[in-house]
C-alpha cells in the first residue's frame, strides 16, 4: 500500500494549476445519464472517484471515452470525457460499487426522470457522518415516484413521468440538491426547490444542464425554479476549478511560508476561507491568472471558525485549517457543525505533537512552536491533507498511510508541491 514520505521545513514558492472540481465533475458525469445525445465534459481531474464513477456508468450502458491526448500534452493536461448514454441498459446502481463512493448514489434522479425507474444501493463513502438520504427521497417523492427500501437499496418507479411539485427541504443538502435538480428538469411542469444548496459546484452542474436545454432560473439562490422539457440535449462543458484544492493549497503555503500562483483558482469561490487565512496572517491577492498566495517572515495568528454551507466556511477545508491552527501564536477555536463526525484526524495530528482538546462539535486548538514528523494514518479524504499539511511543517520525516483517501480527491498532489521546493515523494508498495 502507497505511503508519501514528507521531510518537513521547507518554504513553498511557485505555480501550483488547479484542478477541475472534483464535486462538480462527478454530478456533471451522472447528468450524462438525462440525454441520448453526447455530453462533453472538459477539465475533469484525474481521481480515483472519477474512475470509479465511470465504472458505475458504464454498468449502466454509459459509454464513457476519452479522446487522445493532443500533440505536446501529457498526464498533466486537463482531461477530457466524452460520455453517451444513448442506450441505458441497465437501471441498477450496486452495492459493491455504489457502497465506496456517496455521490454515486445520485444516478437516481436522472434515471427515474428519463427511465421511470431505478434501483440503486443506499451509499457509503467517508466515514464522516451518517449522511441519511431522506431528504434525496423526500424530494423525489414530492415530484410522484413511489419509493420503497428493500434488501438495502433504494427502490423509485413512477407512472407516467415525474411532475412538477414544491419541494422545502428542512435542511441544506449538497446532494439532495443536486438530485432534486436532475430529476426535476425532465419532469412534467414546474418544480420549486426552496433551501436548495447554494454550493458554486451545483451553480456549474446548473449552468451545464442549461447548455443541455434544461429551463432554470434562480441559479446560485437558495431557490431554483425548473420548468421541465421533454428531452435534453448533448452539450460541451468545462468544469468549474476546485475551491477545496485551492483552499488546501492555500494553508500549506501559510503554513510553511512562501509565495506561490494557485494557477486558474477562483477567488470569489471561496471568500470566507481567504478571509480566514488573511485573519491568520497569510496574504491573499486575486490576480488574472489565478490567486496567489504568501507568508513571508510574520507568525500564523489565531482564529475562531465555525463552518457553514456556501458561502460560509466550507466543511471539506477544516481539518486543513485545524493543522494550520497547530502553529498559530495562541489559543483557535474550531465548530464543526456540517458533519457529526468529522475530528477523526486530531488523534493523528496530536502524533506530531500538536494540542488539541475536543468538546462535541468544539475543537480547541493550542497552537506549539514546533511539530515533530511522525508516522500517521489517513482516516478519510480531507482529514489525510491535513496531515500532509502538517508534515510539510513539521522537523524531520512524516509518514502517511493509507493514502488511497488522497488519491480520491487531489490529483499528482506530491509532484504539485515537490515543483514548489516541497521535499514530498510517494512510496509503493
Amino acid at each position: 500500500m502507497d505511503r508519501i514520505r514528507i521531510r518537513g521545513g521547507h518554504p513553498l514558492n511557485g505555480t501550483i494549476p488547479i484542478s477541475g472540481a472534483k464535486n462538480a465533475a462527478l454530478p456533471l458525469m451522472i447528468a450524462s445519464l438525462l440525454t441520448d445525445d453526447i455530453l462533453i465534459l472538459d477539465n475533469v481531474p484525474r481521481l480515483a472517484d472519477v474512475a470509479l464513477l465511470q465504472r458505475i456508468l458504464g454498468n449502466l450502458g454509459v459509454d464513457v471515452m476519452v479522446p487522445g491526448r493532443r500533440a505536446g500534452g501529457s498526464e498533466e493536461s486537463p482531461q477530457t470525457l466524452q460520455l453517451s448514454a444513448r442506450a441505458i441498459v441497465d437501471t441498477t446502481a450496486p452495492y459493491d460499487l455504489v457502497s465506496r463512493m456517496r455521490a454515486s448514489f445520485w444516478v437516481i434522479g436522472p434515471l427515474l426522470g428519463r427511465m421511470g425507474e431505478a434501483r440503486v444501493s443506499l451509499p457509503g463513502g467517508c466515514a464522516i457522518g451518517t449522511r441519511p438520504v431522506d431528504l434525496y427521497i423526500y424530494a423525489l417523492e414530492r415530484l410522484g415516484a413511489k419509493i420503497d427500501i428493500e434488501s438495502g437499496y433504494v427502490v423509485a418507479s413512477t407512472k407516467g413521468g415525474l411532475r412538477g411539485a414544491e419541494i422545502e427541504f428542512p435542511k441544506v443538502s449538497v446532494g439532495a440538491t443536486h438530485t432534486a435538480l436532475m430529476a426535476a428538469v425532465l419532469a412534467q411542469g414546474e418544480t420549486v426547490i426552496r433551501n436548495a444548496a447554494r454550493e458554486p459546484e451545483i451553480g456549474d452542474v446548473a449552468q451545464c444542464l442549461i447548455k443541455m436545454g434544461a429551463h432554470i432560473e434562480g441559479v446560485g439562490t437558495s431557490t431554483l425554479t425548473i420548468r421541465g422539457v421533454p428531452r435534453l440535449t448533448g452539450a460541451r462543458h468545462a468544469v468549474l476549478p476546485d475551491r477545496i484544492e485551492t483552499g488546501t493549497y492555500a494553508m500549506a503555503v501559510a503554513m510553511t511560508g512562501g509565495d506561490v500562483l494557485l494557477e486558474g483558482a477562483r477567488a470569489e469561490l471561496l471568500q470566507a476561507a481567504f478571509e480566514v487565512l488573511g485573519q491568520a496572517g497569510a496574504e491573499i491577492i486575486p490576480a488574472n491568472d489565478g490567486v496567489r498566495v504568501r507568508r513571508n517572515g510574520a507568525g500564523i495568528l489565531p482564529v475562531e471558525v465555525t463552518t457553514q454551507p456556501f458561502p460560509g466556511f466550507p466543511t471539506d477545508l477544516q481539518a486543513q485549517l485545524m493543522a494550520l491552527m497547530t502553529r498559530a501564536d495562541g489559543t483557535s477555536v474550531i465548530t464543526e457543525t456540517i458533519f457529526e463526525n468529522r475530528f477523526m484526524h486530531v488523534q493523528e495530528l496530536a502524533r506530531f505533537g500538536a494540542r488539541i482538546q475536543l468538546d462535541g462539535e468544539r475543537a480547541t486548538i493550542e497552537g506549539v512552536a514546533k511539530l515533530k514528523g511522525a508516522p500517521v494514518m489517513a482516516t478519510d479524504l480531507r482529514a489525510s491533507v491535513s496531515l500532509v499539511i502538517a508534515g510539510l511543517a513539521a522537523e524531520g520525516e512524516t509518514l502517511v498511510h493509507r493514502v488511497y483517501h488522497l488519491d480520491r480527491g487531489f490529483e499528482r498532489l506530491e509532484q504539485k508541491l515537490s515543483r514548489c521546493g516541497a521535499d514530498i515523494d510517494r512510496i509503493s508498495g
